[in-house]
Formats: C-alpha cells, structure tokens, sequence
C-alpha cells in the first residue's frame, strides 16, 4: 500500500463514507491508528473519490510558510486564500476537503479545527498516532468537535480482498452462522491460507511485499523496517529506553504463560507510576492489545477490569512473528518454518492467542480475560478471553493444537454457569459442537 502503492480495500472506508454523510461538516474526522497502518493512503483515496477537490498537508514535511498559516486564525478568508495559493488548488465551498496529516506533530493545528469546522466550508479530516501524550496536547484546547476512529491493521477477510479473493469469508460466515462442519481437508485448506495471513501480517506495506515477491526474506525485512520505525517512535517519547523495552519483551513475556505482564522484571526499580505511564504511552501507539483482567467476569467488564493486571499483544500478528526473532537473522526464525508446516510447538502456541485478539479487536471488542485458582492446586486455569453478549458472557479458550479439552471452561462453567451464553474454544480442527462448548477453527475468531 505505501511500499508498493498499492491500493486495498479496507473497511474503515465505509465509515468515512458515513462521517461524511452524516455529519456533513459538523465535525472533523480523526483517524487514528499505528505508523503505517495506511491511514494516509486511505483518506487519500477517500478524498479523491467523494470531493471534487483535497488538500493534504503533511505536518513530517510541510513547510514554514503553511505552518504558519496558523498563528492567526482571525481571518479565515485570508487563511484560505494563502492555503489555496500555497498548495496550488482551488477549493470549492462544501464539495472539498482539507487533510490535516500527521497531525501530532503540530498541535497548534488541531487546536484551530475547532475555528475551522464552525466556519463550514470544507470538510477535515486528521491523521496521527501517539495523539494522547502530553507534548502533542500541551497547551492546546482539544476540540470537541471531531469524529474519532481508529484504523487497525489488516484484518483476514481484507487480507483475502487484496489477494483477490472476494468469497471465501463470506462463505466461511455461512458456515459459522449454521454451525455446519466444513469437513477436515477443506478445514486444512482454509487453516494453511490462515496461517500464511499470520506470518504476512495485516500491515499494507507487507501486503504489497508478499504480493510483489512471495519471498517470506523480503517480507521479514519489511515488518522489520516497521519495527524499527516503531522503535525509533519510543526512543523519541522515551530517551531511557523503556518503553522499548516493553515493547520488545512482549513475546517472551507472553511466552511465560504468566498470568499478567510482568512489567517490574522489565523495568526494574521503576516505580509503578513510572512504569504504568510508560506502558500507557505504548498503548497510545496503536502498536499493541493490552487485555485486562476482568476480576469479576460479568457484563460490564470496565467496572471489574484490574488496571494493574494486562497481557499486552501486538496489534498485528505478523510482526510479532517478526519480533520475537528479531535480533536474530531471518533464517533463526522457527515460526515461519513451523507455521507453514503446521507443527506449531506448544510453547509457540501464543501466536494463536495473539491472532485471536487481533481478531476480536478488529471487530471493535475491548480485551478481557479471567483466572482462578485450580482445586487442590497451586495453578490457575486462564479463559483467554471474555465477550459481553446483552447480559450474558461468552468465555473463550485458544489452543494452538487440534485437542478438545478444555478444564478451565469447564471450571468456568461451574462457578458461573448462570452468567453464560455460549463456550468457545478455538483450535485447528474443524466446527463442531459437544455439548455447550462451539469448537471452532481459529480463523472463524473474526465472526465472534
């Protein structure tokens, strides 16, 4: 997408389509999301397919002149004739758009959208990641007057679309909705095409890798170029090298199977305060999933959720393919090997967990899991994961394996069976349903 120029269909467009119809220039829209993400090639789509004429004003490169178009707000005529000037376009009244991208890089501009959209002539959209931290707020008024989305990555079905296949979640939906088996070849069939989203990932510019050479090397090389993007990004926020730390450790720490992210042992001698809004400021990234603990699992998990207890994923699973052999050579790094040829080991099995909350975050889901202790044991079974459905809850279990136990559903259900909707364990084999308990190929996680 931005690598190659190529140009996916996301769903994210759909929703510009509404804010646009819908708010017809009473606020602007903000999209949010990670670095390359491909926010500022959809807007730009979006911009040259609804509006006769856009703008765009990048803030990482604009110059002198434009940014200082906005010192003086007071005549808005005037601001608008030096833009069109400045940038060589004219703008129709109400049939053009202004995009403002990048826009933490110049808070000043976000101020004024609150002057801009009460002026009515144009629309506005904004870009920008990392658009909660105190140097890209400080000293400004946040407008209220703004639409905010958040863009992630590419979720299956879009990996499908640029593929060009156009069918297949359809019909998998069709499948899930009638609870009906697709048969165990078939069901290997559409777990290999999932596995192959897993090592690409979601993000555009590894899309457009895989499309361009289907040469797993080169694509590894390009999700490290986003890595260390990302990197250089927490480096700027945090000169001490925390929130890199935090960061890079997420594999490992996954990887324990612990029941939280063990944030002391990687910044040891932070105090909680420190550490805590280090771990908030990664979150602001758009980068990862935080999934908190729910201590009472019932509808309305924010009422319950431990803010000191979280698992954090990646926001996309093919980097996290990528980060956990990071500083290893491509060749060093099992996952492709062992995914392609599905022989996941069990302590790799994590990767699964991650996709599966990429998947439930895509589809607008907050994070969520539960653990308790097991009788006559110092261990705790772990749901992986808890939806709110109206006033019940579903828990889900994530193997990486095609085994169809599950004990802490099954203790799940004992100590809060009245709460339940329905059970979910996602696994490898094909749909099927014993008893309560809807077993579930992983790559039917995005119809949850």
């Amino acid at each position: 997408m931005e690598g190659a120029k190529m140009i996916f269909k996301r769903k994210i467009y759909d929703e510009l389509l509404a804010w646009k119809q819908t708010q017809n220039g009473r606020t602007a829209l903000l999209l949010k999301g990670a670095r390359r993400v491909g926010k500022t090639t959809i807007v730009k789509e979006f911009a040259a397919r609804e509006y006769q004429s856009h703008v765009l004003i990048d803030f990482a490169k604009t110059s002198e002149d434009i940014r200082s178009l906005f010192d003086d707000l007071s005549n808005l005529d005037d601001f608008f004739m030096r833009l069109q000037l400045f940038t060589h376009s004219r703008l129709p009244k109400r049939q053009s758009v202004i995009i403002l991208d990048e826009i933490q890089l110049f808070p000043k501009a976000r101020q004024a959208i609150k002057y801009l959209v009460e002026d009515g002539r144009y629309d506005y959209i904004e870009t920008g990641s990392l658009l909660s931290l105190k140097r890209n707020t400080a000293g400004i008024l946040i407008p209220s007057e703004e639409t905010r989305l958040v863009m992630q990555p590419m979720d299956y079905e879009e990996f499908r679309w640029a593929l060009g296949d156009f069918d297949t979640c359809a019909l998998l939906r069709d499948f899930f909705q009638g609870r009906k088996p697709l048969g165990e070849p078939l069901n290997r069939r559409m777990l290999r095409d999932f596995r192959l989203y897993m090592l690409v990932g979601g993000m555009p510019q590894a899309v457009s890798a895989y499309l361009d050479s289907h040469d797993f090397r080169y694509i590894d090389q390009v999700k490290r170029g986003i890595l260390e993007l990302y990197e250089d990004d927490f480096r700027k926020i945090d000169a001490s090298g925390g929130i890199s730390r935090l960061f890079g450790r997420i594999p490992s720490e996954l990887r324990k199977a612990a029941s939280k992210y063990q944030v002391s042992s990687v910044l040891p001698g932070r105090t909680a305060k420190e550490a805590g809004a280090l771990v908030w400021d990664m979150e602001d990234s758009q980068t990862v999933n935080l999934a908190f603990h729910a201590d009472d699992p019932n509808v309305g998990f924010a009422l319950h959720r431990d803010g000191q207890r979280f698992k954090v994923f990646l926001a996309d699973t093919g980097l996290f393919v990528t980060l956990a052999f990071k500083d290893r050579k491509f060749t060093e790094n099992i996952i492709y090997e062992k995914l392609l040829s599905d022989k996941l080991d069990a302590n790799l099995g994590f990767l699964y967990e991650n996709a599966v909350a990429q998947a439930l975050r895509a589809n607008g889901e907050e994070l969520y899991y539960y653990t308790f202790p097991q009788e006559s044991s110092n261990h705790l079974y772990e749901v992986d994961f808890l939806l709110s459905r109206g006033n019940k809850i579903c828990p889900i279990e994530v193997k990486s394996s095609g085994y169809q136990r599950h004990a802490p559903l099954d203790a799940f259900k004992e100590k809060y069976s009245g709460r339940i909707k329905e059970r979910y364990l996602m696994y490898t084999k094909d749909l099927a349903k014993v008893q309560d308990v809807l077993m579930l190929p992983v790559y039917m996680a995005m119809f949850l």
